[in-house]
């Protein structure tokens, strides 16, 4: 809300979310700069004996910053409990993954560091809570770090301001196709019977 009273005196925004009392080490204004705190903090974990695992969110741009591979690098050397979990929308800001990345499928790019990576269906919460799950597993019992893919898809732009005229005209007129028809579906649908009040009920 930008008030005095936030964690960064209402200079920061959803970047600068952070509460250690949670470990939470929230996101970083510079991209891709929250990897090495994140493998920094699977270090002192791993050195606390702890049987804690980092979970190192990132978006598909970070994925191109140098310091995500001297992370993956360090990780790798030290076997650090930390699970890299990339959020691929298939845009970075303001470009497509192809166009900015010569190896689309993310979850191979850890592989010359020897960080094993798995894609997840982003769009499945159940698909999610599994993959995260087996990932935590693996960390505790000191075969970290892997890297989590999240196959997603970003509807909006950026930002309010993001005309997104990095997609194509047949990408958007897809999508506006398909949900014409889901609306045009429902709208045509007839209104439920008043019976059906009464079922589904559970005591």
């Amino acid at each position: 809300m930008g008030k005095r009273t936030g964690c960064s005196k209402g200079k920061g925004g959803s970047m600068h979310m952070f509460n250690t009392a949670k470990n939470f080490f929230g996101g970083h204004g510079i991209v891709g700069a929250q990897v090495p705190i994140g493998t920094g903090i699977a270090f002192a974990e791993q050195y606390k004996k702890s049987k804690g695992v980092v979970f190192t969110c990132l978006g598909d741009g970070a994925m191109n910053q140098g310091q995500v591979y001297e992370s993956f690098n360090m990780a790798s050397l030290w076997k650090l409990p930390v699970v890299y979990v990339v959020e691929n929308n298939e845009y970075a800001m303001g470009t497509s993954v192809p166009r900015s990345s010569s190896v689309v499928e993310l979850c191979k790019r850890g592989e010359g560091c020897g960080v094993p990576g798995r894609q997840v269906d982003g769009m499945d919460v159940f698909a999610v809570v599994g993959a995260a799950d087996d990932a935590a597993k693996l960390c505790r019992n000191g075969n970290g770090p892997i890297l989590l893919e999240m196959k997603t898809y970003r509807f909006r732009g950026h930002s309010m301001s993001d005309p997104a005229k990095y997609r194509t005209r047949q990408e958007v007129d897809e999508v506006r196709e398909t949900v014409n028809e889901a609306v045009e579906f429902a709208q045509n649908s007839p209104e439920p019977d008043v019976d059906e009040l009464y079922t589904d009920v559970y005591k």
